[in-house]
């Protein structure tokens, strides 16, 4: 089984690892160091400590021309912020996840997702995102953060599930210190702001154009609106820059009046050139998301989401959300007892604070799969809920469950989800191909209805053209110009 596999459905073992490590010790390294200081060996130190977890946690790194690129960039633009005077200083990580997100921990360890970076349509854009979380480091927001994270009490799976539509997160926490981390992640909008100007300060000394932080979140705020369309959300303000970052549409004009009207490179056609063939959503080696049916062709499983909700395929699990309540597909540790691994996963649910028990654990069979599962009521603080472990065993030492969460008397609305759960034939995992960047060149007579109508969807195809293009809704194509679109291919 290939490494990526085991850190996706094995890091529920591990979740909140690496920003646990971060918060559990005495002093927080950073937190009274003035911001802008170059990095101390302390950071150094705490951030080459759990550099490996956080690689681990959000889809493992790509190595590569594309990865080399993403470094190239990062460790330029961080240069700029005087917190070294060395490149290789910094660690720039291009993580393998279809999530839009980015973030920085101290001593100079940089990320971003794959999918962020085909969101975006030139070099500057790039440098101002990784600078936007470089301005992070160098403001010791995450040390600052850490510190309220050390006095908040513990949080357990209920407190973080419930939370959820309000603290942004639509994954569902899976251990009890995961809640607390849940809840301190955020930054505030003053340091998201500060964020912004130490970005744009950085693309200025490096004579990028300085408004590509402003059309970056443009982009972004475009692509949450659209997946909220896609989802069938109303709420579109929910963003996928992570957890940790605020509403990107209400940052936008900020950042043009920071930009105060200079300008700079754009480097559009070399960054195209550098991200031309990489993969564009789910990777198949972490299963892939095709409308409500999540198909894993290695794992060799699939299962299809109840009409009326949504999947996002994380990096720790895939999670299905709707307003009747949200499930998570995980796995953990099986010895061949599944009526055990149930109870296992209910006491890792309640975690130190909680204890839950469900009524009793029923056995059954789910297309050939043998099957356990329990309900047990709780209450969250604010009303009764019913929390369901739903188990199922594909070998003597492999078993896959959903835990879910409904308001009490609702847990049947998942029953469709866990009878949904069955084994795929080798030509059915052998046809998954997935979606990738292809840049092409306008024609004389193309428009964005032909160029979108090539695009690997069956739905708004033109919606998706235009905003992974950066295009408004009256923006034409310029023949002779380079776009990107999305194809299938091996």
């Amino acid at each position: 089984m290939p490494l990526k596999i085991t850190r996706k459905f094995t890091a529920m073992a591990l979740a909140g690892a690496a920003s646990l490590a971060l918060g559990a010790c005495a002093s927080i390294p950073g937190a009274n160091v003035a911001p802008g200081s170059p990095i101390t060996a302390e950071e150094a130190q705490l951030g080459a400590e759990n550099h490996e977890a956080f690689v681990n946690e959000f889809g493992g790194a790509m190595t590569g021309p594309y990865a080399r690129y993403v470094d190239q960039v990062g460790s330029n633009i961080a240069l700029q912020s005087g917190l070294a005077t060395r490149p290789d200083a910094f660690e720039v990580t291009l993580l393998n996840s279809s999530v839009n997100n980015a973030f920085a921990v101290p001593g100079g360890y940089v990320y971003a997702t794959r999918q962020l970076v085909n969101l975006m349509n030139n070099e500057a854009e790039l440098a101002a995102v990784l600078g936007h979380e470089v301005g992070h480091v160098a403001a010791r927001h995450s040390a600052r953060r850490q510190q309220a994270a050390q006095r908040n009490q513990l949080l357990g799976l209920l407190g973080a599930v419930i939370g959820g539509a309000v603290l942004g997160s639509p994954e569902l926490g899976q251990l009890a210190q995961q809640g607390s981390q849940l809840a301190t992640l955020r930054y505030s909008r003053s340091q998201e702001l500060e964020a912004d100007q130490l970005g744009i300060q950085y693309l200025n000394r490096a004579g990028y154009d300085p408004n590509a932080m402003a059309t970056l979140l443009a982009s972004l705020a475009a692509q949450n609106q659209l997946d909220a369309q896609l989802q069938g959300r109303e709420n579109a303000t929910i963003p996928e820059w992570a957890s940790t970052h605020p509403d990107p549409a209400s940052r936008v004009q900020n950042a043009r009046q920071l930009a105060g009207g200079a300008t700079g490179v754009v480097n559009r056609e070399t960054f195209l050139r550098n991200i031309d063939g990489m993969i564009y959503g789910d990777d198949p080696e972490q299963g892939i998301i095709e409308g409500r049916q999540f198909i894993h062709p290695i794992l060799r499983f699939s299962f299809t989401a109840p009409q009326g909700f949504y999947m996002v395929n994380g990096t720790r699990a895939v999670t299905i959300n709707g307003d009747q309540g949200r499930a998570q597909l995980t796995v953990g540790p099986y010895n061949n007892n599944l009526d055990a691994y149930v109870r296992n996963v209910f006491n890792a649910l309640g975690g130190q604070q909680q204890q839950i028990t469900p009524s009793s654990i029923s056995r059954t069979t789910v297309n050939g799969l043998p099957a356990a599962y329990g309900t047990a009521r709780v209450n969250n603080g604010q009303q009764q809920v019913d929390v369901t472990v739903f188990a199922y065993e594909f070998s003597s030492d492999t078993a896959y469950h959903f835990a879910s969460i409904t308001p009490a008397g609702q847990a049947s609305v998942f029953n469709p989800l866990y009878q949904s759960m069955r084994r795929i034939s080798a030509n059915e995992a052998g046809s998954v191909v997935p979606r990738r960047i292809d840049v092409v060149t306008a024609g004389r007579g193309d428009t964005v209805r032909s160029l979108a109508g090539r695009m690997a969807y069956t739905d708004a195809q033109e919606a998706r053209f235009r905003v992974l293009n950066g295009l408004g809704s009256n923006d034409q194509i310029v023949p002779g110009r380079e776009y990107k679109i999305v194809v299938r291919s091996n």
